[in-house]
């Protein structure tokens, strides 16, 4: 796969669909690989009339990984002693390099979890970027974050196992607890998608690194207020990483947006929501200017 220079760092990208279609770039979130955007939920999208890009943030994936910043300090972060390594905002100006090394000028934002805490600040951030923005399972950041449930919260600091197979398991187990009620995983799925993942690139250092990053995060939810842009807000009712009340409030703090609470979703995007997810973004993104290229 390809990779770009964006923002002093070299990020791994893909992409599905006609080049000449409407842009439209997927941000992951914590501990997150661009191959958790399910390439069948891609083509969806492409099949929408978008061309969509997929990359693996910093310090994730097989994208630039900042060891030169050492291991980051969790317990001092959720003590409210932070010192990232770099900040949400960093990552919000990769998204805008990698913007910049596709010759595209403006695209539609999409992103979950800590993908739409990014997203967000693309928006706020570099507003001329971004034709639209789609918030997934993320929430305001900072002191106006309401705080994940203690099963949540327990995700944030499982420790990183030592072999392969235990790390797997833990990838899996984790699933299992962020799914919502409406949602059943089939193991033989999830441990092949956890295979893969834990394959491609197991990076605990990296994961550690973005979740101090968020720990440090002010509220957006004054400068969200500020927004002109089309804007989707999706969260699923189950969620107990990041409650539904912080889309809730994201919602109610972008003039305009519209909030979709998607019934027993946890924190994930199960198949089953595709289909209303995908008419969502293709919504939203038809109230958006046109498209310009660099």
């Amino acid at each position: 796969m390809p990779r770009a220079k964006a923002n002093g760092i070299e990020l791994e990208y893909e992409t599905f669909g006609d080049p000449d279609a409407r842009p439209l770039i997927l941000i992951a979130g914590l501990a997150m690989q661009m191959i958790g955007w399910d390439e069948r939920f891609c083509k969806l999208l492409a099949a929408r009339g978008f061309y969509v890009i997929r990359f693996d943030n910093r310090d994730s994936g097989l994208s630039t990984q900042m060891e030169a910043a050492g291991p980051a300090d969790i317990a001092a972060a959720f003590s409210g002693d932070a010192h990232p390594a770099y900040e949400l905002d960093d990552m919000a100006a990769d998204v805008a390099g990698l913007l910049d090394s596709l010759g595209i000028q403006a695209a539609h934002v999409v992103g979950v979890s800590m993908g739409g805490f990014i997203a967000q600040l693309v928006a706020i951030n570099h507003p001329d970027r971004v034709l639209s923005l789609t918030s997934i399972m993320s929430g305001p950041g900072g002191s106006d974050e309401v705080a994940p449930k203690p099963e949540g919260a327990a995700v944030l600091v499982a420790p990183p196992p030592p072999t392969r197979e235990e790390q797997i398991e833990l990838a899996m187990s984790i699933h299992r607890v962020l799914t919502g009620a409406g949602d059943r995983l089939d193991d033989a799925t999830e441990r092949a998608r956890a295979e893969r993942s834990v394959d491609r690139a197991y990076y605990p250092l990296g994961v550690g690194r973005q979740l101090v990053a968020i720990l440090a995060a002010k509220s957006r939810l004054e400068r969200l207020k500020q927004l002109r842009v089309p804007t989707l807000v999706i969260h699923g009712t189950d969620d107990i990483l990041v409650p539904v009340e912080n889309g809730r409030l994201v919602a109610e703090s972008v003039p305009g947006a519209r909030l979709i609470e998607i019934e027993g979703m946890g924190h994930d995007l199960p198949k089953r929501a595709w289909p209303q997810v995908v008419d969502a973004i293709d919504h939203v993104a038809t109230e958006a200017a046109p498209v310009h290229r660099a």
